[in-house]
């Protein structure tokens, strides 16, 4: 395992931390991902999203979508039942599941629906007016008190 120092990244960035946590989290995390169930994201437009998972054999009341600390997390448990149910081949997984999907900042879950095997999640971000990139007069003066220029 590789250990990366991140000394200098938190030396030359400012406010830039939670970026500098997550590549160290990232980079301490085990590599093997699992790979169950398969999913997509797409980008709906400029600022919306869709995670697309895929559950067959998953009904509504055996998913799971909640927001905690930042991330999304989408868990699946198929009850088993104890009917006397033979299958000469099973090539439907229906394997209880986990996925963590981390959040940027500002984007919230809007919705989840499930059809055709399908979980769809759509995902909004949501800058907020003080966040957004607005333009600063320059004044005439040599001294700047409270936000207005003074001669």
């Amino acid at each position: 395992m590789r250990n990366f120092d991140l000394a200098p990244l938190y030396r030359a960035t400012v406010g830039f931390d939670q970026i500098a946590d997550m590549l160290d989290r990232v980079a301490s995390t085990d590599v093997t991902q699992p790979t169950y169930p398969p999913y997509n994201i797409e980008k709906t437009a400029d600022d919306a999203y869709r995670i697309s998972i895929a559950v067959a054999g998953f009904a509504e009341d055996d998913l799971s979508v909640e927001v905690k600390d930042g991330a999304l997390y989408v868990s699946a448990r198929k009850s088993e039942d104890a009917s006397a149910r033979t299958f000469l081949h099973r090539g439907i997984a229906t394997r209880a599941f986990e996925r963590r999907f981390q959040l940027a900042d500002h984007v919230r879950v809007t919705g989840a629906a499930h059809a055709d095997g399908m979980l769809h999640i759509d995902l909004a971000r949501e800058v907020p007016e003080a966040l957004k990139p607005r333009r600063i007069e320059i004044g005439k003066g040599t001294d700047v008190v409270e936000g207005q220029a003074v001669n």
